[in-house]
């Protein structure tokens, strides 16, 4: 019950007829058209990136909920499905909204934390969110600290669990990293200061050092 009130507490910013639609496929999916669920929350997760920090787990309640309804997971096609078809356009998508992709990007790498197959992350989810984060990662990007920001706090969130699917892209994405930390003219002090954190978290087995974390949060602050 807790878990379920955490997560209508998330649906507040929508309308009232919205939010009782969400409210009822987080307690009896099998009510609603779950299709048309999927669509709300990937649209709202592309305009409100602070939703789409929060969307996997509201994700993962209606899954678990249709699943006990013994469903056909509909939803979780429906979810998947407009997933691929946003992944498929995402330059045009990054060329249109830096933010909407940024929330993308943040949205797919939330799904991805959350939803898993037999306590393994799905698989195929692992090759498009690589895809996204070698996106963030190309010499245009790095030169935004917006898209910065979102590689490192999504590689914090899923760089360990995207290696134990496949380490050598994760080997590929560092090597891009570490040349645009080292090569790369016009970077900021603040972009530079976060290639450097996550290259030496990953090198720390995806673990903070005291010392590291003493350094670079006192760095953000002042």
């Amino acid at each position: 019950m807790g878990e379920t009130s955490k997560e209508e507490y998330k649906i507040q910013s929508f309308d009232i007829e919205t939010q009782k639609l969400l409210k009822t496929a987080l307690k009896d999916p099998s009510n609603v058209d779950l299709d048309k669920v999927a669509n709300i929350i990937v649209d709202q997760s592309l305009k409100d990136c602070v939703f789409s920090k929060e969307a996997g787990r509201i994700c993962y309640t209606i899954i678990q909920a249709e699943s006990k309804q013994g469903g056909q997971s509909i939803f979780r096609r429906s979810l998947l499905n407009r997933l691929q078809q946003e992944y498929k356009d995402r330059e045009d998508l990054r060329n249109r909204s830096l933010q909407a992709w940024i929330c993308y990007v943040t949205f797919i790498c939330n799904i991805f934390d959350y939803l898993k197959v037999n306590n393994m992350p799905m698989l195929a989810l692992v090759n498009p969110v690589y895809d996204c984060l070698f996106r963030l990662a190309q010499h245009d990007s790095l030169q935004k600290e917006e898209e910065v920001d979102c590689l490192v706090l999504q590689l914090h969130r899923v760089g360990e669990q995207l290696e134990k699917m496949n380490s050598q892209r994760m080997d590929e994405l560092f090597s891009l990293l570490r040349d645009g930390f080292l090569l790369q003219e016009g970077l900021s002090s603040l972009s530079q200061l976060l290639l450097l954190e996550i290259i030496e978290f990953r090198a720390a087995d995806w673990k903070m050092t005291d010392a590291a974390q003493k350094y670079y949060y006192s760095e953000v602050t002042d």
